[in-house]
């Protein structure tokens, strides 16, 4: 999403500590040697200077009331030191050299869900990865309304991780180098974080790589982080987990699309039969074009991209679209008034972005926006007609995906062509959303007394 990278923190298990009675027992000063109370309340009769002062400090987060210790001739008595007992803190796996992921999964002491019905109780967090071939995600948050999360912490860098991997089909040092400054940002923040279970994924670049299994190794021993590389398989149905919420229950069909830097993921929906809470349970046909943004310019060019250079693209995403088998899966669905498109990726943020005219992107306008037919052409034909820089003067592309924007376009129209529809629903959302929502449902984070409450 732009990402929401914005979000609170809560204060960590002991930040507050309250002692108990012993404790604060331990931290008054002694009584003088042979003075009574009885002793002092008639001395200070005729002493009224000797009296003890109250003075009213801070304890510790609470107001709290004391007495100056002092003797007969006000000379003060110094307490002993006091030293607290010892905060047990588990050490974070991220805070490593090298080893497994990150977080492992914590099981609840009585081995049953736990349940965070009220607003103040301090909920597990959970926190989702996903190195891209263009893009470095992270998303922690914590859940609220069953079904639902906040989230609490984001992070976003373009890194191009599959910059020359078509040509070479190695990942570049440099490119590499990028990401490991982007993964020691997300692990400094999930280090600070009290994180029940994470994961942490990577797509088609370290998929494709020849070297992406040693890549992983290196950012295993020079973060901590251990990154899992998922199938495409995997990649398709957690988009679709993702993007759940904006599916309407009057739908029938949908053929959703994550347009990536390296492939294209794009799963067919049938939602007309009795529906279940999971979306990714109504997936009737998938496929994964090894094809995206990155790999699609650098075979074609992205910075000076001609009428014709964009009719080539489309033309080759759509002899691979001719491949997939199960396009059809939808049949009379995909011809009717409750069929439509639903994209995830930075090619269609873009495209609202434009068509909303934003100065400056914000999620919040662009996340389950709707376009008809007309404004997806017109936001094309706008682009193709630009330069450029005219591409990198907007605010809602920018310099790093202005020579990826078309391409993406490319891919967009392509999937349009074999799957007409009025209308194309926007998410600025996608594998992170749907990783947070397979952890917290697994994990019974919206469950009390052991039943589902969604």
């Amino acid at each position: 999403m732009k990402d929401p990278d914005e979000g609170g923190d809560r204060p960590r298990d002991g930040a507050l500590r309250t002692h108990g009675p012993a404790e604060r027992e331990s931290t008054r000063p002694p009584r003088p040697e042979g003075r009574s109370r009885a002793a002092g309340h008639e001395a200070g009769s005729g002493a009224s200077q000797q009296r003890p002062k109250k003075r009213r400090r801070r304890k510790r987060g609470r107001k709290v009331f004391a007495r100056d210790a002092r003797v007969s001739n006000g000379a003060p008595l110094e307490a002993p030191p006091v030293t607290p007992p010892p905060v047990e803190r588990r050490p974070h796996p991220s805070t490593a050299t090298s080893g497994p992921s990150i977080v492992p999964a914590r099981t609840p002491r009585d081995g049953r869900p736990e349940a965070y019905p009220h607003r103040d109780a301090q909920a597990p967090v959970y926190a989702a990865l996903d190195l891209g071939t263009n893009n470095c995600r992270l998303l922690v948050a914590v859940p609220t309304r069953p079904g639902q999360f906040r989230v609490i912490d984001a992070f976003s860098r373009i890194v191009r991780l599959g910059e020359g991997l078509t040509a070479n089909g190695r990942l570049s040092e440099q490119a590499m180098d990028r990401a490991v400054e982007a993964l020691r940002v997300c692990a400094e923040k999930l280090r600070i974080r009290d994180v029940r279970r994470a994961r942490l994924i990577a797509t088609e670049a370290c998929r494709s790589a020849e070297n992406g299994a040693a890549f992983l190794e290196r950012v295993a021993e020079e973060t901590g982080l251990g990154l899992e590389i998922i199938d495409r398989e995997t990649e398709a149905r957690l988009a679709v987990s993702g993007c759940g919420s904006l599916v309407e229950r009057d739908t029938e069909g949908v053929v959703l699309f994550d347009i990536g830097g390296g492939s294209s993921e794009i799963a067919l929906i049938d939602v007309s039969g009795r529906r279940t809470p999971r979306l990714a349970n109504h997936i009737v046909s998938w496929t994964s074009l090894p094809v995206g943004v990155v790999s699609l310019a650098e075979r074609f060019g992205g910075r000076h991209v001609t009428r014709g250079v964009f009719d080539a693209m489309v033309t080759e995403v759509g002899l691979l679209l001719e491949a997939f088998e199960g396009r059809d899966r939808l049949g009379h669905l995909a011809r009717g008034e409750r069929f439509h498109l639903l994209g995830t990726s930075g090619t269609v943020t873009t495209l609202a972005g434009l068509h909303l005219g934003l100065a400056r992107y914000d999620r919040r306008r662009v996340d389950g926006l709707w376009m008809d037919d007309l404004d997806v052409e017109r936001m094309i034909d706008r682009l193709l007609g630009w330069e450029f820089e005219e591409r990198v003067a907007n605010a809602c592309i920018g310099a790093d995906r202005a020579d990826l924007v078309l391409a993406g376009c490319a891919i967009l129209e392509a999937i349009r062509r074999v799957w007409p529809s009025g209308r194309l629903r926007v998410a600025d959302r996608g594998l992170r959303e749907g990783i947070l929502s397979e952890l917290m449902s697994e994990d019974g984070a919206w469950r009390r007394n052991g039943q589902r409450q969604w």
